[in-house]
């Protein structure tokens, strides 16, 4: 794309044919490498920090990813248009940002590598030596080319660097503990509770119940045939409002048609679907229960003072270093044998404080500090001076009614 003014990599300018179509010129060019909604909302969280910079031009591409269908559709919601793989791969940038290792080391221009969720909760088992280890921390997710590390290696705490230095020591010149935007965003946000559950809908007393769940055959949702009959017929409608929470890989994996049509029956009686592109992080702050799996939303659950249920936690996914661990400890487990509100009481009633804020505290070394890092790491790589101004960080928008999402899912069951 000529237009967007940068150098392809065999040294060649841009022509003055193709400057001509720009309006501001001679802009520094980000890249954002989107391989999935997970990755291209972490990305987002980051290049809200490049905003209103006039010397700042960023430009989005999207790999080959088995999850990353959604990820064009969601870009032109937004306005942006994407750049081809092929052509950006041949173009040359001043920083490229990216949550997630494909492709990456065919990207001229300094790398600065996230991680997408919260901490590195997952651990590669049973898929060979090669690929074994904690998922964001292995050789293989830092260096993909096997020798090319990034300009910069973000984590959120400094924990994570006794790991690194075991899995990967040659990336610990590179690596910054930065903090966790997620993290700070909802942390920011937890004063608007009531009004989230406002906006929502729950004005008449009734209690929101989130269940999340992460993605693959360990997740809530690998048992989601057995956990719908409870969901639908175990929670009185005139004491509780339910929203699911599934991972965008699952509704990636299998297409959102099929996950409309396997949660049919959910929408038919009222439950919320919340889409895999909206912002999931003020429906947990709203939640008054949450049950949930090992996954990344269940463990920034522990921000929110809200008890959780989890519906299991298979020790061989969980990272044992990991706070999803701790959290694995310490949260009451599903039973199959007991009626799903007395659990959901019993959770409650055992939840303390103080055991939760200690989880949720090793979820990153550095809160409220992300935006304030993270911007001056971009402008160090990018070579220009930080804007004059607090990178502050907004509490999160409004969601919609849940009413909007039932209305919506109900409407895609229809149609399945």
């Amino acid at each position: 794309m000529s237009a967007l003014g940068a150098s392809d990599t065999t040294g060649q300018q841009p022509s003055a044919r193709s400057r001509q179509w720009l309006t501001l010129a001679g802009r520094k060019k980000v890249l954002a490498i989107a391989h999935t909604l997970t990755y291209l909302k972490r990305l987002l969280d980051v290049l809200s920090l490049l905003e209103a910079d006039f010397r700042v031009q960023v430009v989005f591409t999207v790999p080959p990813h088995v999850f990353g269908d959604e990820v064009p559709r969601f870009l032109g919601q937004l306005g942006s248009p994407v750049l081809p793989w092929e052509e950006a791969k041949r173009l040359r940038f001043d920083l490229a940002l990216a949550a997630g290792p494909q492709g990456v080391a065919d990207v001229s221009a300094p790398l600065i590598a996230l991680p997408h969720g919260a901490n590195y909760v997952k651990r590669i088992v049973g898929a060979g030596e090669a690929e074994a280890g904690v998922a964001g921390l292995r050789r293989r997710d830092i260096m993909p080319d096997g020798k090319t590390l990034p300009a910069a290696l973000v984590v959120p705490h400094g924990d994570e660097l006794r790991e690194l230095a075991r899995s990967c020591p040659e990336a610990l010149p590179v690596a910054r503990v930065i903090g966790d935007p997620a993290h700070d965003r909802i942390t920011a946000s937890l004063p608007l509770r009531d009004a989230y559950r406002r906006a929502l809908g729950l004005t008449d007393g009734r209690e929101l119940v989130v269940f999340a769940s992460t993605w693959g055959p360990g997740s809530s949702f690998g048992r989601i045939e057995a956990l719908v009959p409870r969901l639908i017929g175990e929670l009185p409608a005139d004491r509780y409002r339910t929203a699911v929470l599934v991972h965008p890989n699952v509704w990636s994996g299998h297409g959102p048609w099929q996950v409309r049509a396997w949660l049919a029956q959910c929408s038919r009686r009222g439950i919320a679907i919340v889409p895999p592109e909206a912002d999931w992080r003020s429906v947990l702050i709203a939640a008054h229960r949450i049950i949930g799996d090992h996954g990344s939303v269940t463990l920034y659950g522990t921000l929110t003072g809200a008890p959780i249920l989890l519906t299991g936690s298979p020790a061989e996914e969980i990272n044992p270093m990991s706070p999803a661990a701790a959290l694995a400890m310490t949260a009451p487990t599903l039973s199959p044998a007991h009626p799903l509100v007395s659990q959901l009481d019993y959770a409650a009633a055992e939840y303390r404080e103080e055991e939760y804020a200690a989880i949720a505290s090793r979820i990153t070394s550095e809160p409220g500090g992300f935006n304030r890092r993270m911007r001056r790491l971009m402008y160090e790589v990018l070579g220009l001076g930080q804007p004059a101004h607090e990178p502050l960080t907004v509490p999160l928008p409004m969601p919609p009614p849940l009413e909007a999402w039932t209305a919506a899912s109900a409407r895609g069951a229809e149609s399945a």
